[in-house]
């Protein structure tokens, strides 16, 4: 049956169209591409008007950002209209999955996990992966020219709890160094300070440096910072997960082929991204302007692009590892991730590509949606 319009939903949508950002508690209005019309006889799957797909307004967010731009979503949804909302981030993107005003979302794998464990296994499901890599510490050279001299430093992450703020302070426990996780006090100074204003606070001197997602890494590079780790280089074969995507379990039950159309768009995105690199940077830069306001500079642009690795597999054993070391920290009590996954769409899309299946870790749902 068609969408119900409830007078919830009416009054969020009329919400996003009266206000900027992020008003309504959840995310602010992404503009359609001219690429994304709907093509003329197309049909509605599943009788279906309307899919919510939400995203960061963040490279390590390519994925959604090309698959909007280039119409990707829109040509595999038919007359199923794509919609978008932007994120700043995790927690609104969840309370959004949450009140039913989103149903499918890329989101980093801390949110994730939160989001999973909070609702006791019952709001989200992970349903495919979308990005690896893309995380770097970075610091003032003048003040910090070795590993070891980061103790004693104040170095930014984005949030209590996000991943990158977890997996600092995993790093930071490695190298035998204690910090307060809550107030990030100890022997390192960690900064909680939201990606949009970390340059500024480089610029000025009140941090010495930042563990960050791109692009906030290369903005700090070209405000003459240094890389001085890429996380990378702390896993084994160089790859963790930084995007998921999700859904929402309701939404996964009630339109499982609506589901697998978006699953399908993702991969045929990445697959686009891998050979045409160069047009899908422009592609996803551009819908980096259309939602944010303002399109990265070639000289942020293009290392952070290059320090991306876009796929389908959602890297799962990653995303456990990122869940111990996050009770390690003691911002999360021990979670029961089972069920967590559900990779059961992504692998008849893939397998109807020709591609090889992709794993769960033992974290899949015992009765998978077919």
């Amino acid at each position: 049956m068609p969408r119900r319009r409830a007078p919830a939903l009416v009054l969020a949508v009329l919400c996003l169209l009266a206000v900027t950002a992020t008003a309504c508690g959840y995310g602010s209005q992404a503009k359609d591409a001219d690429t994304a019309q709907v093509a003329p006889g197309a049909e509605r799957i599943e009788g279906l008007d309307s899919v919510r797909i939400g995203y960061f307004a963040n490279l390590t967010h390519g994925t959604a950002l090309v698959g909007h731009q280039q119409g990707f979503f829109q040509k595999a949804l038919g007359a199923t209209k794509a919609t978008y909302a932007t994120f700043n981030a995790g927690p609104s993107e969840i309370e959004a999955l949450n009140s039913g005003s989103l149903d499918i979302g890329w989101i980093g794998p801390s949110p994730a996990i939160n989001g999973f464990t909070k609702s006791r296994g019952k709001n989200l499901r992970i349903i495919g992966g979308s990005a690896s890599g893309g995380v770097k510490l970075v610091v003032d050279p003048k003040k910090i020219k070795s590993l070891k001299d980061v103790k004693g430093k104040k170095i930014a992450t984005p949030q209590l709890g996000n991943t990158q703020d977890v997996a600092f302070l995993n790093w930071i426990a490695e190298q035998g160094w204690d910090v307060d996780a809550q107030s990030g006090k100890g022997d390192v100074s960690v900064v909680r300070s939201d990606n949009k204003v970390t340059p500024d606070a480089y610029k000025s001197g009140s941090i010495d440096g930042a563990w960050v997602p791109e692009p906030t890494a290369s903005k700090l590079v070209a405000e003459g910072g240094k890389v001085l780790l890429d996380e990378k280089t702390l896993w084994p074969g160089g790859t963790f997960v930084i995007t998921n995507i999700i859904v929402s379990q309701k939404f996964l039950t009630a339109h499982p082929r609506v589901v697998r159309a978006v699953l399908k768009a993702s991969v045929d995105t990445n697959r686009w991204i891998r050979a045409h690199p160069g047009l899908a940077k422009a592609a996803a830069n551009a819908q980096l302007a259309a939602d944010a306001g303002k399109a990265l500079p070639d000289q942020v642009l293009d290392p952070a692009w290059k320090s991306i690795d876009f796929t389908d597999d959602p890297l799962a054993a990653t995303l456990r590892a990122e869940a111990a070391h996050a009770v390690q920290a003691g911002l999360l009590d021990a979670p029961d991730l089972s069920g967590i996954y559900d990779l059961t769409l992504l692998n008849q899309v893939l397998e109807a590509a020709g591609r090889s299946r992709v794993d769960d870790a033992g974290l899949g749902v015992t009765q998978p949606v077919t």
